[in-house]
């Protein structure tokens, strides 16, 4: 067997020794006779895998002991759904900043359920930049204010956390969580999808204020009430168990591989070379981000001729390199370079790039 490298934006790479691990437990789990996707979520295995769970991402993340941690099956947009019905009155404004696809995702999924207010936006300018803080247009009495850290699809990322006063700042980490260290204190929600750098794909996660569960919010079904998943531990219904074995397992692995710190400095490295690469080609690839908000994530990229694509992909994946096509919004080509994508992943794109642009200049 020969796993190549996976640049895919989501569900992307897991660690080797995650999957490994997960191999060897397959069949059973530690003596239990079953394996861990067979056994009662309530019984006491399981319930061991999940505190676990918890436990290891409190310590990666430095989570404060008054934040709920919620695990929830689905992704991001079903919670981006959830954000309204929780937290904001019926009638009440939430304000909302689009950097990207995600963003306008965000706002489609929040307004059946409050007055969304676009506080901010750079679609005009093709999301190549973030808009600028001081132009936010914010609602008085807005019940939060919503960002998307990191557009997995534009490649743009706030890499400081804006200043929104004393409204509650809500955050869609999708696919920067444990990148690099992140201050949870300055938000009152974060949240996110898990296939992207916490695990695989089927399971979300929620970082929750707790004072924020004590909003009224708006009538909805228990199953839809984060209070009740919080009062629950997250098992109001049954979970997606295997998802949240496997994000525990790569959650360990990220501190066992020293932590968020340790990471950021891999992901500013592999972000570095590749995006050298791109600036020093001579305009044969180019990347269209401002270079002060490209993300360390997701690279974007195009050929100088889109002809050449095909030829890019097909080659690439002969290469070992795959899921490289970029997100059919954009078009060309995208590398994410999450926490499992090891540098000498990164070296093997940028020495395949050049050579590329050597055989097809």
């Amino acid at each position: 067997m020969s796993r190549a490298h996976n640049f895919s934006a989501g569900p992307a790479t897991l660690p080797e020794p995650v999957l490994r691990q997960a191999q060897q437990e397959m069949l059973e789990w530690h003596g239990a006779g079953a394996s861990i996707v067979e056994l009662s979520h309530r019984g006491p295995e399981f319930l061991q895998v999940a505190a676990q769970a918890e436990a290891d991402l409190r310590t990666l993340l430095s989570i404060p002991s008054d934040y709920a941690v919620l695990f929830l099956s689905g992704g991001a947009t079903m919670l981006q759904a959830l954000l309204p019905l929780n937290f904001a009155a019926p009638g009440q404004a939430a304000d909302y900043v689009l950097s990207g696809h995600w963003g306008k995702t965000a706002i489609k999924q929040a307004r059946p359920c409050v007055a969304a207010n676009i506080a901010a936006s750079s679609e005009a300018g093709g999301f190549r930049d973030l808009p600028a803080r001081d132009a936010w247009q914010l609602s008085d009495g807005a019940a939060y204010v919503h960002i998307t850290a990191n557009e997995t699809i534009h490649g743009v990322e706030f890499r400081e956390v804006p200043d929104v006063g004393g409204v509650p700042l809500f955050a869609d980490f999708s696919s920067s969580i444990a990148s690099e260290p992140l201050d949870i204190s300055r938000f009152g929600v974060v949240y996110g999808g898990a296939q992207k750098n916490l695990g695989p794909v089927g399971i979300s996660f929620a970082i929750v204020r707790r004072d924020l569960l004590g909003r009224q919010g708006q009538p909805r079904a228990e199953i839809l009430d984060y209070r009740a998943h919080a009062a629950k531990e997250s098992m109001l219904n049954t979970p997606p168990t295997w998802n949240w074995y496997l994000l525990g397992l790569t959650v360990k692995w990220m501190l066992d591989e020293g932590g968020v710190a340790e990471f950021a400095r891999r992901n500013a490295r592999k972000a570095a070379a590749l995006y050298a690469a791109i600036d020093g080609s001579d305009g044969y690839y180019r990347n269209e981000v401002s270079p002060a908000v490209r993300s360390r994530m997701n690279v974007p990229f195009f050929l100088h001729d889109a002809a050449l694509d095909k030829a890019f992909l097909e080659e690439a994946r002969a290469a070992g390199l795959i899921g490289l096509k970029g997100h059919r919004a954009l078009g060309g080509m995208r590398a994410s370079i999450y926490n499992a994508m090891p540098e000498a992943g990164v070296q093997a794109l940028v020495d395949f790039m050049g050579d590329f642009r050597t055989r097809h200049g």
